[in-house]
């Protein structure tokens, strides 16, 4: 990584203090609600200027079509900055979609947390014989809520690919007991989230001898 430096919001130069609009001071961007809006009720917001948001283009589309259907078309429908499947293309890919798991702790308490992982070899890795214990994945699971998956994190080949249809299934809902049921395609890096038998909590080994 040569340079991660983010983005700026350039908001304290376009007048939104004379309308009253609040920012936040250290960073530029802009507090709303679940909605949206402003401390000024007629201004609303979207995308990267959001304080506490990811600033990613996707979400904002998606944000900004849910507010314009709110505002002119009758729907109550908000957008979901939690389950939002994105990825890190670095060489070896890193996927994620709900909760950190620090988020998750602070959110719900570790004690209702259940979190499986394991280290996986991807079949390609199998001819160059290389490590076959640098990829990882794990699944954070609500346990008071029939251990509703709320994170999913991949590092491995193709992470975006997984992550991206996880995702939506997570949107649905999703079970570890339904990742359980779920039939894996061998061999595919996604396969590991179906076989997951280890919880962090038991301390157990999760490194591989093989795919």
């Amino acid at each position: 990584v040569l340079l991660a430096i983010g983005r700026d919001a350039c908001t304290r130069n376009i007048g939104l203090q004379t309308i009253g609009v609040k920012i936040n001071e250290k960073n530029g961007k802009v507090p709303v609600n679940d909605e949206e809006q402003t401390n000024v009720p007629y201004v609303y917001a979207i995308g990267d200027i959001l304080d506490g948001k990811l600033e990613l283009t996707p979400v904002a589309i998606q944000a900004g079509r849910l507010l314009a259907q709110r505002l002119y078309g009758g729907s109550s429908k908000k957008c979901d900055y939690i389950n939002v499947p994105t990825t890190v293309f670095t060489p070896l890919e890193y996927g994620s979609c709900g909760y950190p798991e620090q988020k998750a702790i602070d959110e719900y308490g570790e004690q209702n947390l259940e979190v499986y992982h394991t280290l996986f070899w991807p079949l390609e890795w199998t001819v160059p014989g290389r490590d076959n214990n640098t990829c990882y994945a794990k699944v954070i699971c609500n346990k008071q809520d029939n251990n509703r998956v709320i994170g999913l994190h991949v590092l491995g080949p193709n992470a975006g690919e997984v992550t991206q249809g996880f995702a939506a299934a997570i949107k649905c809902g999703l079970t570890k007991e339904l990742l359980d049921e779920t039939i894996g395609i061998h061999p595919t890096c996604a396969e590991v989230f179906t076989t997951m038998d280890i919880t962090k909590s038991s301390g157990q080994d999760i490194t591989q001898k093989g795919c």
